[in-house]
């Protein structure tokens, strides 16, 4: 059998500012304003990196933005070898006012390696921060995937989280959250397509500070014998406004989606919202499309990528 190799993520890669391949470092490249080490390295070098870690990281990045950056960061995970365990501490902090835009990208280079990816980040905004952090996905039907992000925004901090599996693993397995402090702002949006996979979604976001400002958003399809179970939470501690998203969209009948919202409210002045739903590709919209000359799969495909957008 000829292997498939994926090319559209990794042909950058060795351009990246933080370039990790199976076990080693391929690539850095660090700005002037930013440091990029291992994150080993930072470890052993900052005591104050020490309070992020539950032990000295072995594997990982981190990346210290002290100035403004004026090109986008980029980091590429990669693993291109059989069987690979990947086990990855990550750490971002930005300085105050700073406004940081990432790019990460975590694949296999090959669809049948039967891989393990296991990280896990923390992101640190100081006061007045903004980041938009596009995280992207690309597995092998056997590969073993658990992203585990935790984002904490100080005072005024804004951020946006988009997490999309542009190709699921066999297992799949993501925790999120994030503490807001007061004014902060935040936007969490997993957009996921589970195709022979099992995927478990736990996500939770606290608003901490007095008018911090949050959503979480999950968009989910699931075909070929998919199980997603996704568990949102949405935490009010002081006076704020929450809003929690979550859709799913079965595509045959293998496949389960279960999804649970939940709203805590531990402030009367605060205010929270949700929607939730599950359902088909619908029908009208399907014979539209087939009515204009595409296929059953070309129509499908489009309605899918359309539900799959969360802008």
């Amino acid at each position: 059998m000829v292997t498939k190799r994926i090319k559209p993520i990794i042909k950058e890669a060795p351009q990246s500012n933080f370039f990790y391949l199976n076990h080693s470092l391929e690539n850095l490249f660090a700005p002037p304003g930013i440091e990029i080490l291992l994150s080993k390295q930072a470890y052993q070098k900052y005591s104050w990196v020490r309070q992020y870690f539950s032990k000295e990281p072995q594997e990982g990045y981190f990346i210290w933005v002290k100035k403004q950056p004026l090109l986008p960061l980029t980091t590429c995970i990669g693993i291109s070898q059989n069987k690979i365990s990947q086990h990855l501490g990550n750490l971002l902090v930005v300085e105050p006012n700073l406004e940081v835009y990432s790019n990460v990208t975590c694949n296999a280079f090959e669809l049948d390696l039967c891989a393990s990816h296991e990280a896990q980040g923390k992101i640190i905004l100081k006061r007045g921060a903004s980041l938009v952090y596009e995280h992207l996905h690309y597995w092998g039907k056997g590969d073993y995937v658990e992203p585990n992000y935790e984002f904490y925004l100080a005072q005024g901090a804004r951020l946006v989280y988009k997490y999309q599996v542009l190709n699921p693993p066999k297992t799949l397995k993501i925790k999120t959250k994030a503490e807001l402090a007061q004014e902060a702002q935040a936007e969490l949006k997993t957009v996921v397509k589970g195709h022979h996979s099992n995927i478990n979604i736990d996500e939770e976001m606290i608003l901490k500070g007095t008018k911090a400002q949050g959503s979480l958003f999950l968009r989910l399809a699931a075909e070929a014998q998919t199980f997603i179970e996704g568990l949102s939470h949405l935490r009010a501690e002081a006076e704020s406004k929450g809003h929690l998203d979550c859709r799913g969209l079965i595509l045959d009948s293998t496949s389960t989606i279960q999804l649970v919202p939940a709203l805590i409210n531990k402030d009367k002045k605060a205010l929270l919202t949700h929607e939730a739903s599950i359902g088909r590709v619908n029908e009208e919209e399907l014979n539209y499309l087939r009515a204009r000359g595409f296929s059953l799969e070309e129509a499908v495909n489009l309605i899918v990528n359309g539900f799959l957008q969360v802008t």
